[in-house]
Parts: structure tokens; C-alpha cells; sequence
């Protein structure tokens, strides 16, 4: 009866804690929009400085931790090699791409933009092992291209409602994250997530200080504007991403990714709310397509034990 009790309890908490990060992922962004709208950032400086930031923080607290794979990460020209294509490739990439597809549109529509990247993985691992798609992913597919369309065109097939660049971003955000999640298997399970994300960050962040150095600041420096910042770092960046790891220990990874779908819903609804972005039926119906498309995929991967990213996995270690 008390092992019970303690299974409950335990995926409570896994539950509040998936939530508890998507929820922040989805504000971050709503805040992101705000910082470009109304306070006159731009998504180079706010990438560059969330990067560098959360980076430094993370791998304070994995030595404050005791984690001794800090450094071993980089004592092989493999590791070496594929932590940094990790971080400007995949680190950067989702992040600028993101921050970009927001502020040429908004955050609601960037983040259900860049939530077609699963449909990108299945794609690719479909064609790497030369395999046809199951029922279930053509319906995923489809529901994916139909909530894509309505997202960006109000269900007319003659205009966009959104600009073109903001489309590019925003499915460029999600190869990006398709390559974020399959790339890095190898060193995340050599090496921790802590580890390969905290270096991930800082390697993006110092390419991105290329492009746009931290120390030019673009905006308006302000209160509100330094806690719209802090938020977008500390809870948005490194509370978020703790939290959507430590229900890993709780939850099954189709759980984790299912519960996740709170990140693009609540940022349609505080960008609706907030920044009074205009949301009509055909946006809403786009948006539940793209998330039935991920519910379908996860529960898909769940029953038949997600063999293309096994057979991936077994490659790649």
C-alpha cells in the first residue's frame, strides 16, 4: 500500500515538475516577444546573453554538484568535435532560430512553428534506415503540414498571414531542433545532459559574440526590461530545463514529451492575453493539429518502442 502511495506521489511530482518547465519554456518566449516589441531588443543580443549566461550557471552548478565529467568531455578529438558542432549547430541554432521566427512574428506562432520538429526526426530516421512510415505517422504527418497551413495562411491558400521570413524561421527552428535532439545521443549518454548542455550553451554563446558581441547592448535598459531578462534566463533557461530533467526520473519519456505540449499552449494564450496577438479560429485549429501531431507520435513511439531511435542509438554508442 505504501509502494503505491510513493508511485503516486512520485509521478505527481514528475507531473508538476514537466509542467513547471514547459509552462516557462512558453512564457520565456511570450516574454522574448515583449522584450523585441516593447523594449526595442533584437534576437542577436537576447540569444548571445541567454546563451553565455545559462551556460556559465549550469556548469557552476554541475561542479557545485561534484560532477567530475566537466572536462573529461573534451580529452577526445571526437568529443571535441561533435560538442562543438552540438553547440553552433544545435545550441545556437535552436535558440537564435527561435528568438528570430518570434520577433518577425510572435511567440505563439514561433513555438508551434518550431513543434513540427518531430515530424522532421521521423523524416529523417524514415529515410537513414530506409523504412516506410507506420499509419500512425502519415496521420502525424498530415496533421503536422494541416496545422502548419492553417497556422500561417488563416485557412486561405493565396496569402500568407504571417511574413516570409517569419516562416523561415520558424521551420528553420525546427530542424534546428531536430538536429539539437538527435545529434548529441552519444556525448548525453556519455556525459550527462548537465555537462553537454551547460558547454553546448557557452560554445554557441562565444560564436554567436562573433556575430554579436554581449557588451553591445541593443534596447532599452530599464526595470522591467532587466527583469523580463532575468526571467527569460533564470526561469526560462535553467529552472525550466532543470525541471523537465529532473521529471525524467518520474516519468516515462513519452510522458515527459506529452506533458511538454503546455509550452506552445501557453504561449498562444499569454501572447493572446498578454500582447493581444491575434489568434482567429484557423490559428487555434493549426495549433491543435501541431499538437495532436506530437501527442500521435509519442504515443506511437511508446507501443512500438521507438525502433528507429534505438536502431539510432545502437549506432551512434
Amino acid at each position: 500500500m505504501n509502494l503505491e502511495k510513493n508511485q503516486k506521489k512520485a509521478r505527481l511530482i514528475g507531473i508538476c515538475l514537466v509542467l513547471l518547465g514547459a509552462v516557462l519554456w512558453g512564457i520565456s518566449g511570450t516574454v522574448g516577444q515583449y522584450l523585441f516589441e516593447q523594449q526595442a531588443f533584437n534576437a542577436e543580443w537576447l540569444t548571445v546573453i541567454r546563451l553565455l549566461s545559462a551556460g556559465v550557471v549550469l556548469l557552476c552548478l554541475a561542479i557545485i554538484g561534484g560532477n567530475k565529467k566537466i572536462w573529461s568531455i573534451w580529452t577526445t578529438r571526437s568529443n571535441q568535435i561533435n560538442l562543438v558542432l552540438f553547440g553552433v549547430f544545435g545550441m545556437l541554432a535552436v535558440q537564435y532560430t527561435y528568438f528570430a521566427a518570434i520577433e518577425a512574428s510572435n511567440a505563439a506562432t514561433a513555438t508551434l512553428l518550431q513543434y513540427t520538429g518531430p515530424v522532421m526526426i521521423v523524416l529523417y530516421l524514415l529515410f537513414r534506415f530506409r523504412t516506410l512510415p507506420t499509419k500512425n505517422q502519415i496521420v502525424a504527418i498530415f496533421f503536422a503540414l494541416l496545422g502548419t497551413f492553417l497556422l500561417v495562411t488563416h485557412g486561405n491558400f493565396t496569402t500568407l498571414s504571417i511574413s516570409g521570413w517569419a516562416l523561415f524561421w520558424g521551420l528553420a527552428s525546427a530542424v534546428a531542433l531536430a538536429f539539437y535532439t538527435l545529434q548529441p545521443i552519444k556525448l548525453l549518454n556519455e556525459f550527462g545532459s548537465t555537462v553537454v548542455v551547460g558547454w553546448g550553451m557557452i560554445i554557441g554563446g562565444v560564436g554567436m559574440s562573433f556575430i554579436h558581441p554581449p557588451w553591445q547592448v541593443v534596447g532599452h535598459i530599464s526595470f522591467t526590461s532587466i527583469l523580463a531578462l532575468l526571467f527569460v534566463i533564470v526561469f526560462g533557461t535553467i529552472i525550466a530545463f532543470y525541471s523537465y530533467l529532473e521529471s525524467l526520473k518520474y516519468l516515462k519519456p513519452t510522458e515527459t514529451s506529452l506533458l511538454a505540449c503546455a509550452e506552445p499552449l501557453s504561449a498562444a494564450i499569454l501572447a493572446v492575453v498578454w500582447l493581444n496577438v491575434v489568434f482567429g479560429i484557423s490559428e487555434w485549429v493549426g495549433a491543435f493539429c501541431i499538437i495532436a501531431t506530437i501527442v500521435i507520435l509519442s504515443s506511437t513511439k511508446e507501443k512500438q518502442g521507438g525502433n528507429s531511435e534505438l536502431k539510432l542509438k545502437e549506432e551512434v554508442g
